[in-house]
């Protein structure tokens, strides 16, 4: 193991994990607008990065929405309503959309279901996401933010018709207030008849599993005691970007990553569920060791929670500060996810705001468009790759010797401007 500041390194190919759950990507296939998103091969960072062959998976034309973040909220979202209302139909959000809605013209989920309302937090595109999800379902959704989030963020979640309130604290603070929001929601629904307290944990909104109505539904991408259920269905959501990725690769004489000398996958992290999602994925059982690829999680040197958990051996929070890489500005893991990076992991560094800008730029030449959060996967790549020091972190992902590799870097959001 390797362990410095900055930088942590050990082989973790060897653990394994419960195979992911793929239900999500037939959900996902009948969303309108799903195409899988590009995999885009960059031969000139290849080059500079001196690996084989370099892809980088575009999250920027995910639906509209511009990130990957609407893969977990949306099946999530779909999940933790239909527990909520006792829906038993088609798995789609169509098919939920018709059973909430009163059996009138014009009619709104809402008005059967009492004041069922998806509620979250975020500092990106996650509570957008929710906030879609919300909006296609016929709910009203409430997203608590952090303060110093862009403008460009509240616009976009504004426009998906949720109520936003902006919190005078960090990522970490505006969670609580989320949680706060729908545990007060499910303790009056319950005093008033509706959910049982508790209820803001879909799968504990109703002891026997049967149907309650109104309260808010909490849709939090993070993890803590008590409440997992819905964390886990939006890591499950993820998994339908790994499959692309798997196939997109076949497709381009780049897999499995056995066939190479060396295989990596750079992944962004905030609280880690898409980095769960990686190691849930590449860790599964009855993959060859020789087909799994390292995985590096990247993270701004401002809100290192995992690289510090990692350096600790034990799930630790971080104070934060302010970060042109918004979206993964976060001080705490997910509860659920630290014990997949703690044992599935095999690298972890840090990232300046400078590290994160050049990336776009260098992305922007590969034809890859990204905004700082996104273009943290090629940042942590160059930072690893290049620089002092890099020969022995090289050594540490087996990128010393010579012959192939194959690269993926997730690139998992679209820049601010232009919103569309």
């Amino acid at each position: 193991m390797t362990l410095d500041r900055s930088w942590y390194a050990r082989d973790a190919r060897g653990w394994t994990c419960e195979a992911p759950d793929d239900e999500a990507a037939a959900f996902h296939r009948a969303l309108p607008g799903y195409a899988p998103t590009p995999l885009v091969e960059a031969p000139a960072l290849a080059a500079e990065l001196g690996v084989g062959r370099l892809f980088v998976k575009d999250e920027s034309a995910r639906f509209d929405l511009r990130a990957f973040k609407y893969l977990g909220a949306s099946w999530a979202g779909f999940r933790a309503v239909a527990a909520r209302t006792g829906y038993t139909g088609p798995t789609t959000l169509e098919g939920l959309r018709s059973f909430l809605a009163p059996a009138v013209p014009g009619g709104d989920a809402g008005r059967r279901f009492g004041a069922l309302t998806l509620i979250t937090a975020t500092d990106g595109n996650h509570g957008r996401a929710v906030a879609r999800t919300a909006r296609l379902l016929g709910l009203p959704a409430r997203v608590y933010v952090p303060k110093g989030v862009p403008d460009v963020v509240i616009d976009r979640i504004n426009a998906e018709g949720a109520l936003l309130t902006v919190i005078d604290a960090d990522y970490d603070g505006a969670v609580m207030a989320a949680r706060a929001d729908a545990e007060s929601d499910a303790k009056a629904s319950a005093e008033t008849g509706g959910a049982e307290t508790g209820g803001a944990e879909t799968g504990g909104a109703a002891g026997d599993g049967a149907a309650t109505s109104g309260g808010g539904v909490l849709i939090q991408d993070t993890a803590w005691d008590g409440y997992e259920l819905v964390p886990s269905w939006i890591v499950a959501g993820y998994e339908t970007l790994f499959a692309e990725i798997d196939a997109q690769l076949a497709a381009a004489g780049a897999a499995p990553f056995g066939g190479a000398r060396a295989g990596l996958i750079s992944v962004p992290v905030g609280v880690g569920s898409l980095a769960q999602a990686a190691v849930a994925h590449y860790r599964r059982p009855g993959l060859l060791r020789a087909e799994r690829p390292l995985l590096l999680s990247v993270e701004p040197d401002t809100a290192a929670c995992v690289l510090r958990s990692l350096a600790d051996g034990a799930l630790a929070s971080v104070p934060t500060a302010a970060t042109v890489m918004n979206g993964l500005n976060c001080g705490t893991p997910s509860s659920i996810a630290w014990p997949y990076l703690r044992d599935g992991l095999d690298a972890a560094i840090a990232v300046t705001d400078a590290d994160a800008r050049e990336a776009v730029a260098a992305l922007s030449s590969a034809g890859v468009t990204a905004g700082p959060s996104g273009a943290a996967g090629f940042a942590g790549l160059r930072a690893a790759l290049t620089g002092a020091g890099a020969s022995s972190r090289r050594r540490d992902l087996g990128l010393d010797a010579e012959g192939p590799s194959v690269i993926v870097c997730l690139s998992t959001e679209g820049p601010l401007v232009a919103a569309h």
